[in-house]
């Protein structure tokens, strides 16, 4: 069953959640959604892992500040440090104990990377598995949108300056109005080869509930971070590492260096996929993610079974002496 509540920041925004999966499970995924999108991205994969049945995590799904059902965010919180604290506050409400898989997508794979570099011994200490999927850790280093380089740099110009001027336009949607007009453009952005009409009205939805300031707020952060260090210092956490061919936001190039810098990492390159992975392929994204649960709970087991036999070789020390 799934259950809804809400948890307030230590700054005063209000995050809705989504929780589900055994509160006694012996891992908990946390699910993170991309930028103008929120936590129904991840629907599919939510449902494979209550298909684990007693091997099924708690999963904890969030709208980031400014998304969703969570509280708008003003300017000056549109970052992602703010959402690495966020992350940090989220785990430590819903998830205090026991191993963590941290999955993100687009701008939540950039949060995951923000709460390491902020908390990397909470980070050592509590993450067992990495799902990282259509993101970048580079910046707006390698985006071209699938353009000539000269054309990409007039693109970005305007983006940017488009962004700057979206940030300080208040919590307010009319861009709800004109989503049939500009479904072309997000299909065309946001998609590869095929687009199954459910995940175009997902994606649609996601982005109407966004505000503007929300939509501009994030943007030079997102384009700014530089995190491929923190991610070369997390040492041996099992990762996948997933990315579209056909990813005009976040190309090849990012996830082939994410792979590149964590130690033990598995990158998969989806032929004729966009940017949307988690609703345009829900199968190979839900696959990953309950791979990577599976290794975290053999892992789990392993660990337990290694305790037993300590202690027990401790009582029988003390007995014989």
């Amino acid at each position: 069953m799934i259950e809804h509540s809400a948890v307030v920041m230590t700054d005063g925004v209000r995050l809705h959640v989504e929780t589900s999966g055994p509160v006694d499970a012996a891992a908990t995924v946390i699910l993170l959604h991309g930028w103008c999108q929120d936590r129904r991205t991840w629907e599919h994969q939510v449902s494979a892992l209550a298909g684990l049945g007693r091997k099924a995590p708690r999963v904890v799904a969030f709208d980031i500040r400014g998304h969703g059902r969570s509280d708008a965010t003003d300017i000056g919180s549109a970052t992602l440090d703010r959402l690495g604290d966020d992350l940090a506050e989220v785990i430590a409400r819903y998830a205090p104990e026991g191993p963590l898989v941290l999955a993100g997508h687009s701008m939540g794979g950039m949060a995951v990377m923000e709460y390491a570099h902020r908390r990397p011994e909470e980070f050592a200490t509590r993450v067992a598995g990495l799902l990282l999927v259509s993101t970048t850790a580079e910046g707006h280093a390698h985006t071209r949108y699938g353009l000539p380089p000269q054309v990409a740099t007039l693109l970005r110009a305007g983006e940017t300056l488009g962004a700057g001027l979206l940030a300080r336009s208040g919590a307010w949607r009319p861009h709800r109005a004109v989503l049939p007009v500009l479904r072309p453009a997000l299909r065309w952005l946001l998609f590869g080869d095929e687009c199954a009409e459910t995940a175009m009205l997902t994606t649609m939805r996601g982005f109407g509930r966004a505000p503007l300031n929300s939509i501009g707020g994030f943007r030079a952060a997102v384009g700014a971070q530089q995190r491929l260090d923190t991610l070369a210092a997390i040492g041996p956490v099992p990762s996948v590492v997933l990315v579209g061919d056909r990813d005009r936001l976040t190309p090849r190039a990012c996830a082939e260096s994410i792979a590149g810098a964590l130690p033990d990492a598995e990158l998969t390159v989806l032929a004729g996929a966009g940017h949307m992975l988690p609703l345009e392929r829900p199968e190979a994204v839900a696959d990953a993610l309950t791979g990577i649960v599976r290794r975290v709970l053999r892992d789990v087991k392993r660990a337990r079974k290694n305790e037993v036999r300590r202690m027990s070789a401790a009582t029988r020390c003390r007995r014989a002496a």
